[in-house]
């Protein structure tokens, strides 16, 4: 239930496991594949697209970025995280993360499932087909989940007095093998590379700013996103809308429901700072592809799942909620704490490793990198 990118990567791979696949969404493959957007792809999402051989296709379309350039704007501090901060697994790819627009993405997704015999498309239908009386269900249809309705599972969530407005722009100045994570009184500013001088802008504010600046001319707009960029970087040109978007996060209360279970927006959401978002809704899959090869009844299989995303989920939402408050936030005692973390990570290389094995494998995986 549910055809984007998440909905859509399970498909796949439950197809590539020989299980019979109804993928079903009620938008038209036109309208799904049209979004404006790009995401930040991390190491466990690399591992998991490889499993089906997608990595490979999807090369030409990924901007890898070597440098990860993190700054608190009100303190002026600044650490740049390298590819010798990588755990040693990762080190050989170059690349701290990838960025990835959503159209390529999705052509390719939908261009493997119409290949796949074993995945019946419903898109841009009105009403679901019954699932089989033994059928695993899986709710990837968004955050406004009518599959979640449906079960009623409720959820615990918080709303961020902060916006998020998105664009694409051409920038002056930034450097193309860079992805930026900027620190601001307002919110974090993320600039995320897209190839050649072409940046996508992830601009967090209260939510009444984000949508004045959505609504600005074209000349207007890049005169207030130059007055928040850092010395150096001057924007040129505005290559699509800019589009405002609430910010919240939310955890269903249970993950599970008989047969069905809650996979990517449906079952949580976490702020956007970071690049957190896709990745952790792919981990939801990457777990629900093991449980499903374990065998068992369908409810078996949901209950475990249920079980097994439970950390991750709330580790990443409470990470992404604290580095919220904390650099979001001009309190004196916040402020001594975060120039003595920022130094911490300038000069301590095993702090900068254990912190971007967190951002590119999920905190879950820490453990992991201190035999490295």
């Amino acid at each position: 239930m549910g055809a984007g990118p998440t909905g859509s990567l399970a498909a796949l791979l439950l197809a590539h496991q020989n299980r019979c696949v109804v993928l079903y969404d009620p938008q038209s493959p036109e309208t799904l594949q049209a979004r404006s957007r790009a995401y930040a792809i991390t190491h466990s999402s690399r591992r998991l697209l490889s499993q089906l051989g997608l990595w490979d296709a999807l090369q030409d379309h990924l901007i890898a970025f070597e440098r990860l350039d993190l700054r608190d704007l009100t303190l002026g501090h600044q650490v740049l995280f390298l590819n010798d901060d990588l755990a040693l697994r990762n080190r050989g790819h170059r690349a701290i993360g990838w960025i990835l627009d959503h159209r390529p993405l999705m052509d390719m997704l939908f261009g493997r499932l119409q290949q796949a015999a074993l995945v019946q498309l419903h898109l841009g239908g009105s009403t679901p087909p019954a699932p089989g009386q033994n059928s695993l269900v899986v709710a990837a249809d968004g955050p406004l989940s009518p599959t979640r309705e449906s079960w009623g599972i409720r959820c615990w969530f918080n709303r961020y007095h902060q916006g998020c407005l998105t664009a694409k722009v051409v920038l002056r100045g930034a450097k193309s093998n860079q992805a930026c994570e900027l620190f601001r009184p307002e919110g974090p500013l993320a600039i995320l590379p897209l190839g050649k001088n072409n940046f996508q802008i992830v601009w967090s504010a209260p939510m009444h700013r984000c949508q004045e600046r959505s609504a600005l001319p074209s000349s207007t707009f890049l005169d207030q996103l130059a007055s928040v960029l850092p010395p150096g970087m001057e924007p040129d040109l505005l290559l699509d809308q800019p589009k405002a978007f609430t910010q919240q996060w939310m955890l269903a209360h249970r993950l599970s429901h008989g047969r069905g279970v809650l996979i990517g927006e449906a079952g949580h959401r976490c702020h956007p700072v970071g690049g957190q978002g896709l990745n952790l809704c792919w981990r939801d899959v990457d777990v629900l592809m093991r449980v499903v090869k374990q065998g068992g009844p369908a409810a078996h299989v949901a209950a475990r799942y249920g079980r097994k995303r439970w950390i991750d989920l709330i580790l990443v939402g409470l990470a992404t909620d604290l580095l919220v408050r904390v650099f979001s936030n001009r309190n004196w005692f916040l402020m001594v704490f975060r120039n003595v973390l920022l130094k911490l990570l300038r000069n301590n290389a095993g702090l900068r490793q254990l912190s971007l094995k967190a951002m590119t494998d999920g905190p879950m995986q820490i453990w992991r990198a201190l035999p490295d």
